[in-house]
């Protein structure tokens, strides 16, 4: 998809989150900070509201780790608060819902269903350059786990910061990392 590495696009959307007006995020909102942009299919469905309560779990931790956390789904803003004054899982949400009714994040980031006028069940993390280090796409009926989201910016926040180190698999905070060189070329 030639996705990673590539600059967060140009966008405009409204925003609902609980206990603020609604208000408008932008790119130049974002870039400064990490940022999790988690689309999903739709309000008042059945596996959204297991991950987003799931994602919401972890945003105390995320916001320590200096990262902002939007849902995303072409709902309006209004159908956001809608749904967070009508669930019980999604009442608990303390992160922004952004609106894409107009399909802009949907289409920058590649995940608009066309032909449904819904977005993919996808992540993805953008640095504070802008840059989108992490994506993941899964079937409509795979929920995702917010803990291995947190350990995979834990990973990508590390490197950024140790430059010339990398995070082998299931890497955890305070694990060995690897230095690339030729002397490890075929010693893993």
């Amino acid at each position: 998809m030639g996705i990673i590495g590539s600059t967060l696009k140009p966008f405009k959307a409204t925003a609902f989150q609980a206990g603020k007006d609604f208000f408008d995020v932008t790119d130049a909102d974002v870039k400064g900070n990490w940022a999790v942009f988690f689309f999903y299919p739709a309000d008042f469905t059945f596996v959204c509201p297991t991950e987003l309560e799931d994602l919401n779990n972890q945003y105390a931790g995320l916001k320590d780790m200096g990262v902002e956390v939007y849902a995303v789904s072409t709902d309006t803003h209004f159908s956001h608060k809608a749904w967070h004054d009508t669930s019980d899982k999604i009442g608990k949400i303390q992160y922004p819902f952004l609106g894409d009714q107009l399909h802009t994040l949907s289409n920058n980031f590649g995940v608009l269903r066309e032909e449904m006028g819904l977005a993919d069940r996808a992540t993805f993390v953008v640095d504070p350059d802008g840059v989108i280090q992490i994506m993941e796409i899964t079937c409509e009926g795979v929920g995702r786990n917010a803990g291995e989201l947190v350990r995979k910016i834990k990973a990508a926040q590390y490197v950024r910061n140790n430059p010339g180190q990398v995070c082998p698999a299931a890497w955890e905070e305070g694990a060995d990392t690897l230095a690339p060189s030729l002397d490890l070329v075929g010693k893993i």
